[in-house]
């Protein structure tokens, strides 16, 4: 074994030998048949629906979601399905907005919306007693929204404040930077939550027009997870939803992302700390070698930890981390005052991948860990619903949300290595900070 391989061995086996995750991740693989039995699927003219069975839960969670994401957009009208949505739950034309917040209170229950590359969508959560009556208000609010003037420029200002404070803060700077270079001549390149120019161009004509547009069953998804009987869910959605035009919507395939040389963009700020981060290409859900890359991702998030911050003292809060969009990314990041030498080691930690294979009994304690990490995240119903819309939407469908246990207990030692020459290349830079410190062969040899 080389001093790397034993190196590495050690800074994993450090952390997470003892950390009890093999016996949670046994015990939620018994269950793993049982929750995919309990989901259901029907179609209501051409509305497909999704319902997960949680007997006994309490509450109810899940949501309506517009398909296409940054394809339903383009330059000019950049944050349009967003604003739209976040205006639409506002009221609708049977509960004003005062009557909405109201019963939302009493019922401990909420309504949100959102968007990110892929899609879109409008979010529910509500008790079990309380479905009924808050069933009215939700799909009064999506379908029939009143779309007052204040209100929309209530949600527009709101979204203007978030715009210009991202544009002020190194982080947000860096991501804005960061997509502009991996994303550029790609439908991602149009950002669903729009500019500051784009957001105040758009009107209640445009956003009325745009919902207009969106409402039909053929870009609409509907996943519900909770104690719901299925024949009462498809009537309630027959008597609102299904009531909309069946429209001729086609999903088309996102082209991939251009990782074919590594690049170095920069912004010069004076600042206390540089900001610095790395892109390179994943694998998206749903395939064979997104298993693989998560565990690869979840050791090297590891490694850097441990070699950045606590050996060298170079950064606090040093990252890697993966994305789950249909054209997927990978990265590091790291703030430092320090960018060649932490780059560098950075960089040093995905050679320990690329060049080494693991021992099978190294990957099985981080299966396990990460295993036990993801599971927590899906205790809830929003996120057993989030899952499954998201595996519906770009990941081959919602029964490969069952299959991820599977697919990283299986992944092997040569798995890592392989995914780590195969994507952990020609990395992406972006830098906000003292660009004159920058040594550029670190960041693109």
């Amino acid at each position: 074994m080389t001093l790397k391989h034993k190196l590495l061995t050690f800074l994993i086996l450090s952390l997470f030998i003892g950390s009890g995750a093999a016996s949670a991740q046994e015990a939620k693989s018994d269950d793993l048949a049982a929750s995919a039995a309990l989901v259901s699927e029907f179609e209501v003219n051409g509305l497909k629906v999704i319902l997960k069975r949680r007997p006994g839960s309490p509450t109810v969670a899940g949501g309506v979601f517009v398909r296409g994401g940054a394809r339903n957009i383009n330059e000019k009208n950049a944050g349009i399905e967003a604003l739209t949505l976040a205006a639409a739950i506002e009221a609708g034309k049977n509960f004003p907005r005062q009557t909405v917040r109201r019963e939302l209170a009493g019922m401990g229950s909420e309504i949100g919306a959102g968007s990110n590359n892929d899609y879109s969508a409008i979010s529910l959560g509500t008790t079990r007693d309380n479905f009924d009556r808050f069933w009215n208000i939700f799909s009064d609010v999506v379908l029939n929204p009143a779309f007052a003037e204040a209100d929309i420029n209530r949600v527009r200002e709101q979204m203007l404040t978030g715009l210009r404070e991202r544009s002020t803060l190194p982080e947000g700077a860096l991501e804005t930077l960061d997509a502009r270079a991996i994303y550029a001549g790609h439908p991602y390149a149009n950002d669903v939550n729009g500019t500051v120019a784009t957001i105040g161009a758009i009107t209640a004509n445009d956003i009325r027009a745009y919902h207009k547009k969106i409402m039909e069953t053929s870009r609409l998804l509907l996943v519900v997870v909770g104690d719901i009987d299925h024949e009462a869910l498809r009537s309630k959605v027959a008597a609102t939803f299904g009531k909309l035009p069946r429209g001729s919507y086609k999903e088309a395939a996102y082209p991939p992302l251009d990782f074919s040389k590594g690049t170095l963009d920069t912004i010069q700020r004076s600042l206390p700390t540089n900001y610095i981060k790395g892109s390179f290409a994943a694998p998206p859900p749903g395939t064979k070698d997104y298993y693989a890359m998560r565990v690869a991702i979840s050791i090297l998030q590891t490694l850097v930890y441990q070699t950045v911050r606590q050996q060298l003292q170079l950064s606090y809060a040093p990252d890697a981390e993966m994305d789950s969009f249909a054209a997927n990314t990978a990265s590091i990041s790291v703030s430092t005052t320090d960018p060649n030498k932490a780059v560098a080691v950075m960089r040093e930690q995905i050679k320990l991948l690329q060049e080494n294979t693991l021992r099978p009994d190294v990957i099985d304690q981080i299966s396990s860990f990460f295993l036990t990490r993801h599971y927590i995240g899906q205790e809830t119903s929003g996120a057993q619903a989030g899952e499954i819309a998201q595996y519906e939407l770009i990941g081959g469908g919602w029964r490969n949300a069952f299959l991820f246990m599977n697919g990283v207990r299986s992944v092997r030692p040569e798995d890592i290595r392989d995914v780590s020459n195969k994507y952990m290349k020609n990395l992406r830079f972006a830098y906000v900070g003292n660009t004159a410190s920058i040594q550029r062969p670190v960041f693109l040899d």
